[in-house]
């Protein structure tokens, strides 16, 4: 078997590196398909605020012609400046079951980083620490929260056969609304009145604000995380815009120690439970369907909680967890996702 590997270099090459995963995993009932012009949007390098300090080069692993994997090597500046260390990272590997396809693949990304400086790889970084990050473990017959991971179960076995071995594990929590004590509830009233703090919803009217506000809190208080790197302004307000149109402002929680914020906490719908009607698109028939399955959204994802330092281990991230699920009790949720946790 003759694998060729060919850097993707025009925009045709772009679209055949971005469909690729429609193609190896629609046989797959788990795996939900993002959708196309989402996605199109985050390998825009001329729009996507990541490029501005980062560099990446796409590759497709090809055999006959056909194209069966594809993989990115990243050169992420602000993740290297905030290691100290030239360590590239990889992303966006997918690739049928085959143990030659994938060395190829994470070879040539090797090499692509050797050529940019790099000592060191890890990954998936999809581009980045700050995006979707990991490779699934178990689990693969339940379908992906929001903006989590999904891959087939072979992909740790081709990770592993080409050298890599474990960085970091993560971990996803799911918690059942019937589980949810109003005891606790009450104990995280408790604990705001001793810590004289308070949370308030989003405020969207001057969402630029509390961007700005949640950024300082979140780079602060993820500094000390494994493999962290800062977050600029336009990354987050990317993250953020891209999201308005499904953000709850009820969910997104910033508290507050005598006016100060000290803390956040970001759920989203899990509009997973949409996108897997949608097959990827919206055009021609997607709207109806939107708006049908939106209304039986049942499941919360927190996507991301941050307290500064000096108020931690005071019961803030309880309260907000509890906070938002409060928030919910007379809505349709009946679930609610932690993750990425790590361990």
């Amino acid at each position: 078997m003759s694998i060729k590997i060919k850097p993707v270099l025009s925009a045709t090459d772009r679209d055949e590196f971005i469909k690729l995963p429609y193609k190896l995993h629609s046989r797959w009932r788990a795996w939900i398909a993002p959708l196309f012009s989402t996605v199109k949007k985050d390998f825009d390098q001329a729009r996507h605020p990541f490029f501005k300090h980062a560099d990446i080069q796409l590759f497709l692993a090809q055999v006959n012609g056909h194209t069966l994997g594809r993989i990115a090597g990243i050169v992420d500046h602000e993740f290297i400046t905030a290691r100290n260390k030239a360590i590239g990272q990889f992303g966006f590997f997918d690739c049928v079951e085959d143990r030659d396809i994938s060395i190829a693949l994470f070879n040539t990304a090797s090499q692509w980083l050797r050529d940019e400086g790099m000592v060191g790889m890890i990954g998936p970084t999809n581009p980045s620490i700050h995006g979707e990050m990991g490779v699934l473990m178990d689990s693969y017959e339940i379908p992906p929260s929001i903006r989590m991971v999904w891959n087939p179960p072979y992909y740790p076995d081709l990770m592993e056969g080409a050298g890599f071995s474990k960085a970091i594990d993560q971990y996803a929590y799911r918690v059942l609304k019937d589980n949810v004590s109003q005891k606790l509830t009450e104990a995280s009233d408790k604990v705001l009145n001793r810590c004289k703090a308070s949370i308030r919803i989003l405020d969207m009217k001057n969402l630029d604000r509390e961007i700005k506000i949640i950024r300082s809190v979140y780079n602060q208080s993820w500094k000390k995380s494994w493999g962290f790197a800062s977050i600029s302004l336009p990354e987050i307000d990317f993250f953020f815009k891209s999201l308005k149109r499904i953000i709850d402002p009820s969910l997104v929680l910033i508290a507050e120690v005598e006016g100060n914020p000290v803390g956040f906490s970001i759920s989203l719908p899990d509009y997973n439970s949409v996108l897997k009607h949608l097959n990827g698109r919206v055009f021609p028939f997607g709207y109806p369907v939107i708006l049908w399955y939106s209304r039986k959204i049942k499941h919360l994802r927190s996507v991301l909680l941050g307290v500064l330092p000096n108020f931690r281990y005071r019961g803030i991230e309880t309260a907000l967890y509890y906070k938002t699920w409060e928030n919910t009790k007379d809505k349709k949720y009946d679930s609610f996702e932690l993750s990425p946790i790590f361990e």
